[in-house]
């Protein structure tokens, strides 16, 4: 199990940017297996990696519509099938980025949450720092431990606040991973300069 499945603890957590840093830190590949909207994350992460060795595999499911999978496929009259989403063929590393937060359905009995498991994955679970976040953290926490899935650590992005984030991990025992402030730039080297970062706890 040596595949990274990048989750959060809702929507605009800041999962493609963490997924851009995880990827760049394990020269990785990245793949994002349901797309709902516009711009394509994997767009994006591609933008912000540097190294040469990475590569991006295409969408099982690319949705018109910014909204929840189960409801963007609905309009545009798709099912999305979970047995029907398989990992990419490559020898590397790859870093799979989820939508929204864990509990966002597929379907009508299919959760992001169920995606980890399938794709033999470990979770890195994106903690961003709002009122109300140490809520949404905790609850996204037991579902994961609820269904005793691997959990690498944690991801915390945003405005520091030390009262909920040793709360978070207080409470999990998940390993902190990495601490990513408000960037006045996202660019390639920013996302390097935290790739370094990860690498090295990574390697711890």
């Amino acid at each position: 199990m040596r595949n990274y499945f990048v989750t959060a603890i809702g929507t605009d957590s800041g999962k493609t940017i963490v997924s851009a840093v995880l990827t760049e830190a394990l020269a990785a590949d990245y793949w994002k297996p349901i797309q709902a909207g516009f711009p394509r994350d994997t767009e994006t992460v591609q933008k912000l990696v540097s190294n040469s060795a990475s590569k991006f595999h295409p969408e099982a499911y690319i949705l018109n519509t910014a909204a929840s999978p189960h409801t963007a496929a609905k309009v545009d009259n798709v099912a999305i099938d979970l047995d029907a989403i398989d990992l990419p063929e490559t020898e590397n590393i790859v870093v799979i980025e989820g939508a929204g937060g864990v509990m966002v359905p597929l379907n009508d009995k299919d959760l992001i949450i169920d995606l980890a498991p399938k794709l033999h994955a470990k979770i890195i679970l994106v903690c961003n720092l709002y009122l109300g976040s140490i809520n949404h953290s905790l609850l996204t926490i037991e579902a994961l431990m609820k269904r005793k899935l691997p959990v690498k650590g944690i991801i915390f992005n945003g405005n520091e606040n030390r009262g909920s984030e040793s709360i978070i991990l207080a409470k999990s025992g998940f390993e902190l991973l990495l601490t990513i402030r408000p960037l006045e730039k996202i660019n390639p080297h920013t996302i390097s300069i935290l790739a370094d970062q990860l690498r090295r706890k990574l390697n711890d």
